[in-house]
């Protein structure tokens, strides 16, 4: 594959040219060098393969893929590609099995994704099959590697990428053990379509100065303002990050009405109950939306928790998955309040929608601009924490280490 055209303006991250949210090379190299490359992407839940013979599709990158549990208690993953003519091997969501069979011309696959059987390989009386030097062992879907991390099920097409936790660095893996710390269930689930590049909705997710100046109802009911006690974690190689925050009544101050911010409204809602909750976490956070590089969240807003998997679907369009979870210990009363909180965040979430449209309004705002560049300088130049979170520091992040991956 030919190297990287893109002209990056400078060595830094500060300004990212718009030309890398679009363009069907760059889009080919991210798929080899990102999503094959050595990162660990998130398959699902260990939850979602609660027996031998459980299994899910999913995908790494545009790669579908298969990820399931085998009678050993292992959990495998390879791609969800028959060795034969490329068709897909499994076509259900999830499910259970004992093997699995491609419909177009029924070669199978163990758990395990070997080769286990060629229709007609000898061929009919006589006639045909598959000449004597084929050997099964030598055919069959790339298998990928498996990490599983607070029952979060990664895999890697690569080698050289490092042990998980290594990967994700001590305080990223601190902030996953706080939100899952006990068995969790899966209580619903979207999958959100789109208008942009994948790398937006990323950068999105990252984007602590926004929250609270997009969000209308960030500000109005008090979940997230800038002016509250709270932070932002970027691991050493940038691709891993937190944003955190505290419900502070006192930062209710006058700072977004004197900018004269839309932000700052005096909307008000005739069921409050969405917003009551209940304690559960002992730090007082109560927003933490955590990304691991590339294309996986993890957020915990309120009682609100969910997984977040970004899925490319070529240049100019990506797809979101929710999952949302609960705790298998939950109360009726805790459970109630879960789902009525899942009506902040999603694809018609309350606080959410918004993000499933301002990466189409920068898709189709930076057409014609490709030889231009976006200003990613609030906060500085640097990649580092901070105790504030008017910063882009964790957008810078995700293009360090997006360009290492890159070799940009």
């Amino acid at each position: 594959m030919s190297e990287q055209t893109i002209q990056w303006p400078g060595a830094g991250t500060t300004r990212i040219p718009y030309a890398v949210y679009s363009g069907k090379q760059t889009a080919q190299q991210e798929q080899e060098r990102i999503f094959r490359g050595a990162t660990w992407n998130y398959l699902c839940l260990e939850a979602e393969l609660p027996e031998a013979g459980s299994y899910r599709t999913t995908f790494v990158g545009e790669t579908p893929v298969i990820v399931d549990r085998d009678a050993d208690g292992e959990i495998y993953a390879f791609e969800n590609r028959c060795a034969h003519r490329g068709a897909l091997i499994a076509l259900d969501k999830c499910g259970k099995a004992e093997s699995f069979q491609c419909v177009y011309h029924a070669w199978s696959y163990n758990r395990q994704g070997d080769l286990t059987g060629v229709a007609f390989e000898k061929g009919v009386k006589g006639q045909g099959g598959m000449p004597a030097s084929f050997c099964k062992q030598d055919h069959g879907p790339r298998k990928l590697r498996i990490a599983v991390y607070c029952g979060l099920v990664f895999g890697s097409f690569s080698d050289d990428v490092p042990g998980i936790e290594e990967y994700l660095g001590d305080e990223i893996c601190q902030r996953i053990e706080r939100v899952m710390n006990r068995p969790v269930e899966v209580i619903g689930r979207f999958t959100q379509a789109l208008p942009n590049n994948w790398k937006l909705y990323v950068e999105n997710v990252r984007d602590s100065y926004h929250a609270s100046l997009l969000h209308l109802f960030f500000t109005t009911f008090e979940l997230n303002r800038l002016s509250q006690k709270g932070g932002v974690i970027v691991d050493e190689s940038g691709g891993n990050h937190v944003s955190y925050s505290m419900i502070d009544k006192a930062a209710a101050d006058a700072s977004y009405k004197e900018q004269g911010l839309r932000s700052d409204a005096d909307h008000q809602l005739k069921d409050t109950s969405v917003l009551a909750g209940f304690d559960e976490f002992d730090d007082g956070i109560t927003l933490q939306i955590l990304s691991v590089f590339p294309g996986f969240v993890l957020q915990q807003i309120k009682n609100c928790i969910a997984v977040r998997q970004v899925v490319p679907r070529g240049e100019t369009r990506s797809e979101l998955n929710w999952t949302y979870l609960g705790y298998v210990g939950d109360t009726p009363q805790q459970r109630t309040a879960r789902l009525k909180q899942l009506n902040l965040v999603g694809p018609a979430g309350f606080i959410s929608m918004e993000d499933g449209a301002v990466g189409g309004f920068v898709q189709r705002g930076i057409a014609g601009a490709e030889d231009l560049s976006a200003v990613v300088e609030m906060g500085g130049d640097s990649t580092e924490s901070s105790e504030g979170r008017a910063t882009e520091a964790s957008v810078r992040g995700f293009w360090k280490a997006y360009r290492q991956h890159m070799g940009a």
